[in-house]
């Protein structure tokens, strides 16, 4: 049984099918990536499993619970946490506020003190600037924010939405880096991100959507491999 299962989902923004039958899986301990163009219905699908928006049709399974109709803010107690697009931070708390906020749903304060120092490991910059303000942080700095926030709830599956997006060229590779050690640390993690050659360099397997249908699904060797692929998202002739 896969971690995360997603079965022929349609979700639709009014009278706009945004999602027209997707189907995936994750496994425990993968990376996954889903590559698209703008408007592909990446970030949509994330929307849908997360609980921010709900299918009109098909569920999403998590270790075998159906979660389709389980609220956002609820879905952190069964293990699932978002790094938004975009960021998201409480743009006028200060960065240790931010992750306090991240770890609302947990009561152990032991456990919760050892989360901050691994979040603090990953980002020494947070250490740094953990009574600044997060408005008045860089973009960088606030997608580090963004991802120890997720990881303060100490999430068994974290889906990151563009994590690059944004971001100088010499930034993104150490965002890259991070997502490979938060994996190897134990956590599963569903990407999406627009950047096709990083993301298959981190990813186990992927998915190829197009106008909200999956039309290619490969491990990301194979992916990195695929003349389809290399012409539309990798830049290769």
């Amino acid at each position: 049984m896969a971690m995360l299962e997603v079965n022929d989902i349609h979700t639709y923004y009014g009278n706009i099918h945004a999602l027209k039958g997707i189907s995936l899986t994750v496994e425990q301990g993968e990376i996954v990536t889903l590559i698209g163009a703008n408007g592909a219905g990446k970030t949509t699908t994330l929307r849908t499993i997360s609980g921010l928006l709900k299918p009109r049709q098909g569920s999403v399974v998590l270790e075998g619970e159906v979660i389709s109709n389980i609220a956002a803010h609820d879905l952190v107690y069964k293990g699932i946490a978002m790094v938004p697009e975009g960021r998201g931070v409480f743009s006028r708390l200060t960065v240790a506020e931010n992750l306090d906020m991240g770890a609302y749903s947990r009561k152990d304060k032991a456990g919760i003190q050892k989360d901050l120092d691994w979040v603090y490991s990953l980002f020494p910059r947070m250490a740094e600037r953990r009574n600044q303000v997060s408005g008045t942080l860089s973009g960088g700095e606030q997608q580090m924010l963004a991802t120890g926030r997720a990881l303060m709830a100490r999430p068994r599956m974290l889906l990151m939405d563009e994590p690059s997006m944004g971001l100088a060229p010499i930034l993104v590779e150490g965002i890259f880096d991070t997502v490979k050690q938060i994996n190897e640390e134990g956590t599963t993690i569903l990407l999406v991100e627009q950047n096709a050659t990083m993301a298959l360099g981190v990813a186990n397997r992927g998915y190829v959507l197009q106008t909200g249908e999956i039309v290619l699904s490969d491990t990301a060797i194979n992916l990195q491999n695929n003349e389809m692929v290399q012409k539309a998202y990798l830049g290769i002739d």
